[in-house]
């Protein structure tokens, strides 16, 4: 037992079996009627029964309440707080024995029964008298101090249990019990009432109350019949038709009351891993974990696999990263033990900010959790354009359509655009010069929709470069130019996977030197790919011809000098010439002179 349940379960046992004990003997050794040691019986069997058959409650993680509630309350008002203990006490602890619960358990049930009992008695004695007044004064005593000392000591015990807050767990509990309590206390000062009147029409109110356990216990089955239609049974999560359920009127929410909604996905990273190392069982264990830290930041649902979703309502982008950080960093701190740690990625999209709709929003979402999880995983990242269209140009190509793929590439290329230096579509032009190159340099027409494509994303890498440094206004410091030559391996491992090979060479090696002292791998002249040759010589030219912050730009025939003059060295000669022919800068021969 962890040693915060065991400070909280000894001092309850220790204290109620001693208060059970001395009103045993307190029973035992005070002269009673027949009629009240009737009475007693009568209660306790009656408790007893009811604890047997408890009232199951909504959103309550017990098996459900007691109507005992109601004949201990009696007994302690009717016939002494010695009475009331033993019937609080032992006709639960018996029910429970019979039902062979946990020792422990029924142990500590015993005991906060008997010291919320004992202490419901004590205070109730303060009251005397026999006239209404009293009687309702001594039942919502009575009833109040037991109700709030039980549900304090149990809630207790299951806070110690699973490390919840006990602030957090006994708001809840109190949410969830208060009322029908107070309806059983209703039912307490009736049955007192009526046995002080006639013992005989108290029997009145089994029908009643039988009648509450029965409808309440109906109404529970249905509610969880059709909770189980909406819900994931490994982790408890709402499914995934719950999740597009409740999304839907989330949004028509947002959208009445012109609000936002963020939804936040979240996929754990390298889930298979775990499955085939460890075992399906531990894999399941993982998301059930899981699922019990994503259910702290908001209305969470298992869409399927190891992708969940977290709905928003109220948030806006800002607030949504924020938790989808929040949700990163606690996953990325469990521990589970023989499985280690885990992490998880996670995108997040806003209504109406990014998306306008339902299957718009999941999108979105859904891209950014692409981005996150191609981009280091174990992070989380909200949706932008350029996150969207490298998701869309994954997804085109696999499939047939060479068009669809080029506009996505296009698209693509503009939002990189968007964050660099350049003024205008520099990808856009790059591309078609890299292909115009290809052509004059006789490549086959598939081998020059290769390099257009190649060309057009060349610079992809650098949406992971800080926009400062794209846009500084001067020359970068060593530490920030060792930050931008990285784009080109980002943009790789971003493309490597298209399902075109030649593409994601070519972005890898577009600065590549001939002479070998480009990067990232230093290749020299032939060993650096044709098509990164091409690429690397059009963005020089488009570089130079183009207007930056903190240089002019140059003609084209200054660009095309320069060009020429670092042929051999920095760039193909071969290439360099197959440019300048296509842009007809080739300086014409001097004719040879007669001899």
């Amino acid at each position: 037992m962890p040693s915060r349940l065991f400070a909280v379960v000894v001092p309850v046992c220790a204290i109620g079996f001693a208060i059970a004990v001395a009103a045993a003997v307190s029973l035992a050794t005070h002269a009673h009627s027949g009629a009240e040691l009737a009475g007693i019986g009568a209660f306790f069997a009656a408790s007893m029964l009811s604890a047997r058959f408890p009232v199951p409650l909504d959103g309550l993680d017990t098996g459900g309440v007691s109507l005992g509630f109601v004949f201990a309350v009696g007994a302690i008002v009717l016939f002494g707080w010695d009475a009331g203990v033993i019937v609080a006490f032992a006709a639960p602890t018996l029910a429970q024995m019979i039902e062979h619960r946990p020792p422990a358990r029924i142990a500590f049930n015993a005991g906060a029964f008997a010291l919320s009992a004992g202490t419901a008695g004590a205070l109730t004695a303060v009251v005397h008298g026999n006239g209404s007044t009293a009687v309702l004064a001594q039942v919502a005593i009575c009833a109040s101090a037991k109700y709030v000392l039980n549900m304090t000591l149990v809630t207790g015990a299951v806070a110690a249990s699973s490390r919840r807050p006990f602030s957090r767990s006994i708001v809840s509990t109190l949410r969830s019990t208060a009322v029908p309590f107070a309806l059983m206390a209703s039912a307490a000062l009736i049955l007192v009432i009526m046995w002080e009147r006639s013992p005989g029409l108290s029997a009145a109110l089994i029908g009643p109350l039988l009648a509450i356990g029965l409808y309440q216990r109906s109404t529970y089955n249905a509610l969880r019949a059709m909770r189980l239609a909406l819900t994931d049974p490994l982790t408890g999560l709402g499914n995934h038709r719950h999740f597009h359920d409740r999304l839907e009127l989330e949004l028509v929410r947002a959208r009445e009351q012109d609000g936002q909604l963020t939804l936040c996905l979240v996929d754990v990273d390298d889930f298979k891993r775990v499955n085939d190392r460890f075992g399906h069982p531990a894999g399941d264990h993982v998301l059930s974990e899981l699922a019990a830290r994503l259910r702290q930041n908001g209305e969470t649902f298992r869409l399927g696999g190891d992708e969940f979703a977290l709905l928003l309502p109220g948030c806006n982008e800002q607030d949504g990263v924020v938790i989808g950080e929040a949700v990163v960093d606690r996953i990325a701190a469990l521990e589970l033990k023989q499985l280690g740690s885990v992490t998880v990625s996670a995108g997040v999209a806003t209504f109406p900010v990014h998306a306008s709709g339902r299957d718009e929003l999941i999108r979105l979402a859904d891209g950014a959790l692409y981005w996150a999880k191609e981009y280091g995983k174990n992070r989380v990242r909200a949706s932008r354009p350029d996150v969207v269209e490298l998701a869309e140009l994954k997804h085109l190509a696999s499939g047939p359509d060479r068009a669809a793929r080029f506009r996505a590439a296009a698209s693509l290329a503009r939002a990189v655009d968007e964050r660099d230096a350049y003024t205008g579509s520099h990808s856009e032009r790059v591309a078609e010069l890299s292909a115009r190159i290809a052509a004059r340099l006789g490549l086959p027409a598939e081998e020059i929709e290769f390099t257009r494509l190649a060309a057009s994303l060349h610079d992809l890498g650098k949406l992971a470069v800080p926009e400062e440094i794209l846009r500084k206004p001067g020359p970068l410091t060593d530490s920030e130019r060792l930050v931008l030559e990285r784009h080109p391996q980002i943009g790789f491992r971003m493309l490597e996977t298209l399902g075109v090979s030649p593409v994601a060479d070519w972005v890898l090696h577009h600065h590549e030197r001939w002479d070998g002292c480009g990067y990232p791998d230093g290749l020299l002249d032939e060993e650096i790919p044709l098509g990164a040759r091409i690429i690397f010589v059009a963005d020089a030219y488009d570089a130079m011809t183009s207007e930056r912050t903190y240089r002019h730009r140059l003609s084209t025939i200054e660009a095309m000098t320069e060009l020429q003059h670092c042929a051999g060295t920095q760039f193909d000669p071969e290439v360099v010439e197959a440019l300048a022919e296509e842009l007809d800068l080739v300086p014409e021969r001097e004719p040879a002179l007669a001899s």
